[in-house]
């Protein structure tokens, strides 16, 4: 069918590399580059095997237009999926419009010097996108992603209009370590120790970290104390489903993490702000990835399951009416079938699909796109295929 060009080859990356290998009638050919070329090779020689997939290396820095453009223009892709960092988004879409490639993502901008994610640097190219012919498929991930999916899933078929929308993410995982993060612990933490915010009747509304704290009784899981954070699609959803009030994210975290992470506060480790040590600059959360766990070795000692969905409140025919979409995803069933823990699972396999659909031409027009603006049926068809099913419960318990 054709040819995609992934970039990264991290946790979630190896995850959508093995799902793009499992689904060769759509990629026929996968182009992996990454700046550690020794990774892309790893991959493919334990892969290639497996797969009637042909499966391609390149060393590339993703800072670098010149580089990226120029290995586009070697392997002519069909679509670029990018897993490497939020730092790199805009550079790997100048890229793509160069070459006129469709793109695909799973992450928003963010700003190295700041802890600021949003929309505003990537629905800036609506209009370059439109012209040049191209899709850009924003936030192809879980969350964003897959919540994006549920929310015009439930629109379309269950509400007339949605009134609130309550995004809940639930990891009952146990690694065994004291501290460590499920994903790219730079990101990770930035984002926690960001201030949260919610969306209210077309406004934010700003919080302290970690401020609003619910309990939920997660099926799978059990009862989670959890957080309100800011979160990305919360912008998005904001300005595409009609009728909203209220959208609010939350995140499920242990006593232990929180302990730690305050601490790591309190004594500098999370700042991104550079320092001086031995004669030359750091940043103390760069330092601070670099000595813990990386997140794609957690898969083999991480037990327990995550519950991630969304609540929608609104109505249907004139009356009040509740549902909840969910996914439950085990962490060991995902570590026997592509070597990785839930989180990376539950991203990767978006990843995959977002970038099938767009190369397909099932969802794909030119401009750059939210995942909730497509027609949600074929991508909810394929989660139940590639290993994300979904569950509905008609009469969920609320957050308050």
């Amino acid at each position: 069918m054709g040819k995609c060009m992934i970039i990264g080859c991290g946790g979630v990356a190896s995850v959508a590399i093995h799902k793009c290998c499992q689904n060769s009638a759509v990629f026929e050919e996968i182009l992996i580059a990454s700046r550690t070329k020794s990774k892309c090779d790893a991959l493919k020689e334990k892969l290639q095997p497996t797969t009637a997939t042909k499966i391609h290396t390149a060393q590339v820095d993703a800072d670098s237009v010149p580089q990226l453009v120029a290995l586009i223009e070697r392997f002519r892709p069909d679509v670029v999926l990018n897993l490497a960092l939020p730092y790199q988004d805009l550079t790997i879409m100048d890229a793509c419009l160069a070459t006129k490639t469709h793109y695909v993502d799973t992450a928003n901008y963010e700003p190295v010097d700041t802890a600021k994610f949003e929309y505003k640097w990537q629905w800036a190219y609506r209009e370059r996108f439109r012209d040049a012919g191209i899709c850009a498929l924003l936030g192809s991930g879980f969350d964003p992603g897959v919540t994006g999916v549920f929310s015009a899933y439930a629109l379309k078929h269950h509400f007339d209009e949605i009134n609130y929308i309550d995004i809940l993410d639930c990891n009952g995982g146990d690694h065994g370590y004291p501290f460590a993060t499920n994903f790219n612990p730079e990101i990770n933490i930035r984002e926690v120790s960001a201030n949260g915010s919610y969306w209210e009747n077309g406004a934010w509304v700003e919080t302290k970290p970690m401020e609003i704290k619910r309990e939920y009784d997660f099926k799978g899981v059990g009862k989670k104390d959890m957080y309100l954070l800011h979160h990305e699609e919360l912008e998005s959803l904001g300005q595409n489903i009609p009728g909203i009030r209220r959208i609010r994210f939350f995140m499920t975290f242990g006593q232990s993490y929180l302990t730690h992470l305050k601490c790591l506060e309190d004594v500098g480790m999370t700042s991104i702000k550079p320092i001086l040590y031995e004669g030359r600059e750091i940043v103390p959360l760069q330092f601070l990835k670099a000595v813990l766990p990386d997140p794609a070795s957690l898969g083999p000692r991480t037990v327990g399951k995550t519950n991630i969905g969304c609540i929608f409140q609104g109505k249907k025919d004139g009356q009040d009416k509740t549902y909840y979409l969910y996914n439950i995803c085990d962490h060991q069933a995902c570590y026997r079938e592509v070597g990785s823990q839930a989180i990376s699972y539950t991203t990767g396999v978006p990843a995959m699909i977002g970038a099938m659909l767009v190369m397909t031409g099932v969802w794909n027009r030119p401009g750059v796109w939210n995942m909730e603006e497509f027609d949600p049926d074929p991508f909810m068809e394929a989660l139940n295929r590639w290993g994300l099913p979904w569950e509905e419960d008609f009469h969920p318990v609320l957050v308050d």
